[in-house]
């Protein structure tokens, strides 16, 4: 009798994580699915949490570059990627909190002096999802 008990406890247990797990992946998925961007700029500062030297072309010697994001929308607690690509190639990816429905974020990258040409980054929400693309080229 005392196996069974026990053996139904463990069944019990296992259900409960299950659904604590479930519940906690749909309210993941229930804050990014409002999510918009209304804002992806590449930038050479983020200076008082804005962007500053805002462009699409950039000098092979400019050292770092940002990748300067708002997003509203969010209906609680989420996460966003920034996904940095030079060519077709990923060089970096960056995962950032979204704490509220108003939020801004950036990742940074370091820029080589040989790395020029077309480059991109994009914004994923949490399923993946691109969110955004924002383009530039480092001459």
């Amino acid at each position: 009798m005392r196996k069974d008990n026990y053996a139904i406890l463990r069944i019990a247990a296992m259900v409960s994580m299950v659904a604590v797990l479930f519940l906690a992946v749909t309210a993941t998925t229930a804050a990014a699915a409002s999510l918009q961007v209304e804002s992806a700029v590449i930038c050479e500062q983020v200076v008082d949490r804005e962007p500053v030297d805002v462009g699409n072309s950039f000098s092979a010697t400019v050292g770092k570059l940002y990748f300067f994001t708002k997003i509203v929308g969010a209906e609680g607690n989420t996460q966003v990627t920034h996904v940095w690509f030079f060519g077709d190639t990923e060089r970096a990816r960056v995962t950032l909190s979204v704490r509220a429905s108003n939020w801004r974020t950036y990742s940074s990258k370091r820029i080589q002096a040989h790395e020029t040409g077309a480059w991109r980054a994009e914004i994923l929400d949490a399923e993946g999802n691109t969110l955004a693309t924002a383009r530039f080229e480092v001459e």
